[in-house]
């Protein structure tokens, strides 16, 4: 399977606050470099199996890059990098032990449904957006 030159996002496409997310990617890239697919979609599973990931754990956040696989927390800071400008000042935070980032992750992972709630239907993306989902 050929993927992307472009970085690919894997996000929970029932999680309320991974789509907020991915809203606030799509509004902050700038050249709309970023490409998306829910995880539990048909190539969101291919691209899972792909880097051995688990295709039936919606909890990570995925950002294929290159050859790159990055999951949980580094995939968010990674993203904060590729969206330059000021929020490229969060990728700082890589400096923060593995371990302790994820552990934030794992948490707000673990209680994402009851904190922020899960999307009963899907958004409608304008046809420019529509083109950035796999």
């Amino acid at each position: 399977m050929k993927t992307s030159a472009d970085p690919i996002l894997l996000f929970d496409g029932v999680c309320r606050f991974c789509n907020q997310s991915v809203q606030f990617v799509i509004r902050h890239d700038k050249h709309g470099k970023f490409k998306f697919a829910a995880l539990q979609s048909p190539i969101g599973k291919q691209l899972l199996k792909k880097y051995n990931l688990p295709t039936n754990d919606f909890s990570s956040f995925v950002l294929l890059k290159g050859n790159s696989c990055y999951t949980k927390s580094t995939a968010a800071l990674q993203v904060c990098l590729g969206l330059g400008g000021l929020w490229r000042i969060l990728s700082l935070l890589i400096v923060i032990p593995k371990p302790l980032r994820d552990g934030i992750y794992n948490l707000v992972a673990k209680n994402r449904y009851k904190w922020f709630g899960k999307n009963d239907h899907c958004m409608i993306p304008t046809p420019e957006v529509r083109k950035r989902f796999l």
